[in-house]
């Protein structure tokens, strides 16, 4: 197993650690990753596959969608510098590792890229990609991976908020995109005519707790969540989380 599937939904630190504490305020190194947001229609709308880490290992206990490192042998020797291309035959390898589904790598569609903050100790440069789900069970090991569930977005959204499932800032945001999507093949369609969106995390603490912009934010240059402008923004306090797009 490649490992740090979280990786592919990228945890965020509860805090914004200063430059004493991480030497440049940047993390230490960055490793290519995949993760797959598999659909299927449900009897009250679609659904997505989340997995629960091994509270033990990385990105332990969240619930994350199947994915993690690229590994060598994802290159295609057609293409082997075609990042998306290895990326998407990474995230078919992982969803047979971590949930026992087997994906035709034809069937994925990019939906976006992720870069965590700078101050994470490992950045996952991570795609993401939809598929429609297959119709077979999903199997776990029981160990890397702890349960799986079938959940409708807004059901996740509303979990976390609860206290009940814990979610990183990619995931939720995915979700939150999803949420009112009628069926699967309106999530692909989609999919199809839309240029996957690249998010680069800037991560700043407010009075309200952490926040985590992203390009549009009138805040995202220099760091400054109190200017005022457009927004583009995900508000992460202990009252809850709050997307934030103008």
């Amino acid at each position: 197993m490649a490992g740090a599937a979280g990786g592919a939904s990228g945890g965020y630190p509860d805090r914004v650690p200063g430059d004493a504490e991480t030497g440049t305020g940047a993390g230490t190194g960055t490793v290519a990753a995949a993760t797959v947001v598999l659909l299927r229609d449900g009897a009250e709308g679609p659904e997505v596959l989340l997995l629960r880490r091994n509270s033990a290992m990385t990105f332990g206990g969240m619930w994350v969608f199947p994915g993690g490192r690229v590994d060598p042998g994802d290159r295609d020797p057609t293409w082997p510098d075609d990042e998306v291309t290895t990326a998407s035959r990474a995230a078919v390898r992982e969803a047979r590792e971590e949930a026992g589904l087997e994906i035709d790598v034809a069937t994925l569609v990019p939906f976006s890229h992720w870069m965590p903050p700078r101050q994470a100790p490992l950045r996952f440069s991570t795609w993401f990609f939809l598929a429609p789900a297959p119709a077979a069970s999903v199997l776990i090991d029981g160990h890397e991976i702890h349960e799986n569930r079938w959940f409708r977005p807004a059901d996740a959204i509303a979990r976390r908020d609860g206290g009940e499932i814990e979610l990183a800032p990619p995931t939720w945001v995915t979700l939150w995109a999803l949420r009112s999507t009628p069926d699967v093949q309106s999530a692909m369609d989609q999919a199809h005519t839309e240029t996957a969106e690249h998010f680069e995390t800037r991560l700043v603490q407010t009075d309200e707790g952490p926040v985590a912009l992203w390009h549009g934010d009138e805040g995202y240059v220099d760091g400054d969540a109190t200017r005022p402008g457009p927004r583009h923004r995900l508000w992460m306090s202990t009252a809850g989380w709050h997307y934030e797009r103008a």
